[in-house]
């Protein structure tokens, strides 16, 4: 868990990089926190994992792939 909670932000970050860059791949959980966790992206890590859970069965086959690697 510390491992997953750990390595989440660079995820994020890594996805934004990669946005920007206007690359082409699915940058993980980036799109999927925009589309269904907009509100909580300034409230903390945490609470945008428990909406990416909250919305497993919506999530892109990339997002729930990278939860379900990390113990989620």
């Amino acid at each position: 868990m510390a491992r997953f909670v750990w390595a989440f932000p660079f995820l994020l970050l890594a996805a934004t990089a990669q946005a920007q860059q206007g690359q082409r791949q699915d940058p993980g959980c980036a799109r999927d926190v925009q589309r269904f966790c907009r509100a909580q992206m300034n409230d903390g890590d945490m609470v945008i994992l428990a909406c990416l859970q909250e919305h497993r069965a919506k999530l892109s086959k990339t997002c729930a792939k990278a939860l379900a690697d990390n113990g989620r």
